[in-house]
């Protein structure tokens, strides 16, 4: 197994310094990493990347890092048929950069509450929706590796439905390990759920908020608050999870994502270690 760690985990540290996706990929190689995960909303020009992406692919071969998968920021909970298509584009978009990038895993979402949308009625827009950009996905061979993302769709169970009513064999999980704690489900029963259908691991945890902190955290859906910590400091059972990803032969990549409080550069340093500690 190969470690990244999410672009998104640097978050505060991008925003204070201003670092381009370049300038992300030199950081990682400092702190020799495997590999990066990028996302589609950190280009500097959204509409015309291509000189960027040129870029990023000489920095990337420059210090032989690989893009561990390229996170797409979809919703397909639309009440119009054309909002959903334009959420679909988005996700073929990310296919052909993906491919551009050189890695055949997309990371989708399905979507989030909205109003008073159900899961029985937002799945309906969700598996339409994947079935449109599995077609496209089977054609390239990129996986489409759904995360168990948001409050609407984030259980196991419903990832796993989602998975199934699609039917195609590129349309896979990315399994958060954090994320269930939102929808009050335990990562590792999680686990035993979706072990089979996972391609793309993210490490998260949450601890429950303590008392009168002034931290702001996430809200789960029975309006629990949560603080995102570095992996190993909260509820989530990594060694577990580690074990469980060995024992099924898993070879693909863990990602660190990192939402915290902490200076990010050292929290993800932090988690970097542990997982590596895990791993031997």
């Amino acid at each position: 197994m190969k470690i990244s760690v999410s672009m998104y985990s640097l978050a505060s540290t991008i925003k204070k310094e201003n670092w381009s996706i370049v300038d992300f990929i030199d950081y990682a190689n400092r702190i020799s990493l495997d590999g990066v995960e990028l996302l589609d909303f950190y280009w500097a020009n959204k509409e015309d990347k291509e000189q960027e992406i040129e870029q990023v692919r000489t920095a990337l071969k420059s210090y032989n890092l690989q893009v561990s998968a390229y996170d797409v920021t979809n919703d397909f909970v639309k009440e119009s048929r054309e909002e959903r298509a334009e959420e679909v584009n988005k996700v073929l978009n990310g296919i052909e950069v993906a491919k551009k990038l050189g890695t055949n895993i997309v990371r989708v979402f399905c979507g989030d509450i909205h109003g008073d949308v159900t899961y029985e009625k937002g799945a309906a827009w969700i598996i339409e929706s994947l079935k449109q950009c599995a077609a496209v996905a089977e054609q390239e061979q990129v996986y489409l590796a759904i995360e168990n993302h948001g409050l609407l769709a984030g259980k196991s169970q419903q990832v796993s439905e989602i998975i199934k009513i699609v039917n195609s064999p590129y349309v896979r999980s990315t399994f958060d390990s954090g994320n269930f704690l939102l929808v009050h489900e335990k990562p590792t029963v999680a686990f035993e759920v979706l072990k089979n259908d996972i391609v793309h691991v993210h490490f998260k945890d949450f601890r429950e908020k303590v008392g009168e902190e002034l931290l702001r955290g996430f809200r789960s859906t029975e309006g629990l608050e949560l603080i995102d910590v570095i992996p190993g400091d909260g509820e989530v059972d990594l060694a577990y999870i580690v074990g469980g990803l060995v024992g099924i032969h898993y070879d693909g990549w863990l990602s660190i994502e990192y939402e915290g409080h902490d200076d990010a550069k050292k929290a993800n340093e932090v988690a970097i270690h542990r997982l590596r500690n895990l791993l031997e």
